[in-house]
């Protein structure tokens, strides 16, 4: 595994304007290895692109398209959050002030000692804070 990888660097392959040379850099090393993401990421995925399309950035083909992409990658989807793991999320949201979506990206991170690959400037600096490693 080289890092948990949240939505906004997967949307950021797929949807126009939103990748740089950091984020395509990334996808290129799935070709040999595997990420991780929490059990809301494709949820995450697939709404964002609805929102996409729905605001005419992208065609229904290209959201399918891009859909069908992302979620062939090998990034391994997390079982859905356990009690305990739900208590963490929950406590990181309260202390960095996240929501509980981007909590969950933190929390897999820490419980698993990876970075974390995100675009979102919040969580970078939550990830910081809580000593784990920010890509991007």
């Amino acid at each position: 595994m080289i890092c948990v990888v949240d939505a906004s660097v997967a949307l950021s392959w797929s949807l126009p304007d939103e990748g740089n040379e950091t984020t395509f850099a990334l996808l290129k090393d799935l070709e040999s290895e595997s990420a991780v993401a929490p059990a809301v990421w494709p949820l995450e995925l697939a709404n964002a692109l609805l929102v996409a399309e729905r605001r005419k950035r992208v065609t229904f083909a290209q959201a399918n398209k891009a859909l069908t992409m992302l979620l062939n990658l090998p990034i391994d989807i997390c079982l859905p959050p356990r009690d305990m793991e739900i208590r963490q999320i929950i406590s990181l949201a309260r202390t960095y002030r996240l929501s509980t979506y981007d909590a969950a990206y933190l929390e897999l991170a820490l419980r698993l000692s990876l970075p974390l690959a995100t675009l979102d400037n919040h969580l970078q600096q939550a990830a910081k804070q809580a000593g784990v490693e920010a890509i991007f």
